[in-house]
């Protein structure tokens, strides 16, 4: 390929939108062109690092044993109304796409493909004796973000490697999950990236198991939380840690105190000498729930503490049996649009009275009561009298006349003890996920009664898999972690090109020819070679060829008259200067040994 045939428009300028050095690089680098929010178009440059990605991708699951198919893109509302996730990815900040036919039904632009491809082995696998079978796709995914930001990193449309995997039992589910993680890793290792495997949420997708791939990066939007000794890691959503000890009250009885405009904890502590470990925290909360409920919360948690709303979500949809759309602090707007009389916010304690809830328009009108393990632990603690201004200290938890449910829904935090080992602390990293496998179980299969034929001749559900890649998410990921200031460094074997010729002056015939021939014979080698013929100052050429970060530069430059190029080993800036015939061999070792 010429530069001169290649729509390839660099930028010197940062673009106003992009906010981090990836989205900044791909913008500059012609990579990418913006259409609106969060909808790019992929650029000739950067479509031949997708086809590098996409085949490594499938080179790594043809060999794990997946089958590659396509699915389709819309999808009809019926078969996520029966898994239960329509109402979810579609009412109020729903990231589905969804729309009507002519005909009035409604269909949805496809964010992942359960439903779908569990009705398609429901209609195709009859027995036991057809499994397993590990079905994958790459093909471009919708969500509709609240927020699109970090261009591909977030963005409404997406390229998207899925696979769903069905079992006739959970040992062999886990036997796939574990040969799918190995896969993964293989494929990360081969796009020349460093990751981290973590264990996660399962998220709206559900399962039992799940575990995240993590490009670390200072610009990540999701927090990792490691152990010193490396043998534990985890999204902070799913981490779980042991809280530092809380700071002991001193002796005496009961009581309540004035605490006249106190309502935060800091107030509370920095007026009466209090630690925060020593107060119980009530948040007062609404969940909305997916048959229609609206269900007020009161969660205790220690007043050093911060609640996860993930742990919080998933606990709530287990034992609600129902999905839990939306949690959101209740505040007195809200209280007012209920009619009912004011709450003693900032005084509030464990035991708030139902009697509040009693003339509530469209709540339930009793609590559900949830206690964190921190908050549950404390013999004798400060909390909110129920009363404006005022709260109780050293009281217990026979205050409540109810026994509330105790959960561990507290954040994990840097610094934190290790579950595995108290001696080893938690460290704090940042980090992009690229990567995601679940062990769904049964969820799909019996939502939507898929079921085979077992060895004992009844029918069974399927145990499933899934399995997801971010294509396009992956490509900038691996320039969030081989950048520089000059540009993008792209590990070999995704860049778009191997080796960028480079011809420093276009009117200067003996470094004309010898950039040509050498184009020729490194084409001729089966190297993916670009070669810079443009009428550019070489200065440019140069800035250009940092910019959009090409492997490996030769340059026929000054040096040419005598059959010598000059070679440039971007990730380094290392430099030698060698006869063509060298810089050939020199080449070939570069790329071959990349390539093995």
């Amino acid at each position: 390929m010429r530069v001169s045939r290649l729509i390839m428009a660099t930028l010197r300028d940062v673009p106003s939108e992009a906010e981090i050095a990836s989205h900044q690089l791909l913008l500059r680098g012609g990579y990418i062109r913006r259409i609106t929010s969060g909808i790019y178009a992929y650029m000739p440059l950067m479509w031949r690092v997708l086809n590098k990605i996409t085949k490594i991708v499938q080179q790594e699951m043809n060999d794990a044993g997946g089958l590659q198919t396509l699915l389709p893109q819309l999808q009809p509302a019926e078969l996520w109304q029966k898994s239960g996730r329509w109402q979810g990815y579609t009412a109020g900040e729903g990231i589905m796409f969804n729309l009507k036919d002519r005909q009035g039904r409604s269909f949805g632009l496809g964010p992942t493909h359960e439903e779908i491809i569990t009705r398609i082995a429901s209609e195709m696998i009859q027995s036991y004796k057809q499994l397993p079978i590990n079905l994958y796709q790459i093909q471009t995914k919708f969500r509709d973000e609240i927020r699109p930001r970090f261009g591909l990193m977030r963005s409404r449309e997406f390229i998207m490697k899925d696979a769903y995997s069905f079992h006739s039992s959970e040992e062999d589910l886990k036997h796939t999950y574990n040969k799918m993680n190995k896969a993964y890793k293989q494929i990360f290792t081969r796009c020349g990236l460093e990751t981290v495997a973590v264990e996660a949420d399962s998220g709206a997708i559900g399962g039992a198991a799940s575990q995240e791939f993590m490009v670390t990066a200072d610009s990540g939007e999701d927090l990792i939380l490691t152990s010193s000794d490396g043998l534990y890691s985890a999204n902070q959503e799913k981490a779980v840690s042991i809280p530092p000890d809380p700071d002991p009250i001193g002796e005496g009885e009961p009581a309540v105190i004035n605490t006249p405009n106190q309502k935060s904890i800091e107030e509370l502590c920095s007026a009466n000498d209090f630690e925060p470990s020593q107060i119980i925290k009530v948040i007062v909360l609404l969940a909305l729930i997916g048959d229609g409920q609206e269900q007020p919360l009161l969660v205790s948690i220690r007043g050093d503490q911060e609640v996860n709303d993930v742990k919080l979500i998933n606990y709530l949809s287990t034992q609600i049996g129902q999905e839990v759309l939306k949690i959101k602090p209740i505040n007195i707007e809200e209280i007012d649009s209920q009619g009912l009389t004011k709450w003693p916010f900032g005084s509030i304690g464990p035991d708030l009275n139902d009697s509040f809830l009693s003339n509530a328009r469209t709540w339930n009108k009793k609590f559900l009561r949830i206690i964190d393990c921190t908050a549950a632990e404390l013999n004798s603690f400060i909390c909110g009298a129920n009363t404006k201004d005022k709260h109780r200290i050293r009281v217990g938890w026979d205050i409540l006349e109810e026994s509330p449910k105790i959960v561990d829904l507290r954040k994990a935090k840097s610094l934190d003890k290790c579950i595995h080992d108290p001696s080893q602390r938690l460290e704090e990293k940042r980090g992009i996920e690229i990567g995601h496998i679940f062990q769904l179980g049964c969820k799909y299969s019996k939502a939507l009664e898929a079921t085979f034929t077992n060895e004992k001749g009844s029918q069974d559900y399927f145990w499933m898999g899934c399995y997801g890649i971010g294509v396009s998410r992956l490509a900038q990921a691996a320039i969030e972690q081989n950048h520089d200031e000059f540009g993008i460094k792209w590990p070999i074997s995704i860049a778009p090109f191997e080796v960028i010729v480079i011809i420093a002056n276009i009117k200067d015939s003996s470094q004309v020819q010898l950039g040509e021939n050498l184009y020729v014979s490194l084409q001729a080698n089966g190297i993916d070679v670009l070669l810079d013929d443009r009428d550019e100052r070489a200065g440019v050429k140069f800035k250009d060829a940092d910019l959009i970060g090409i492997p490996l530069r030769v340059v026929a430059g000054r040096d040419a008259e005598s059959g010598k190029v000059e070679i440039v080993k971007r990730s380094t800036k290392e430099t030698q200067l060698l006869t063509s015939e060298e810089a050939i061999k020199k080449l070939l070792e570069e790329v071959l040994s990349d390539r093995s």
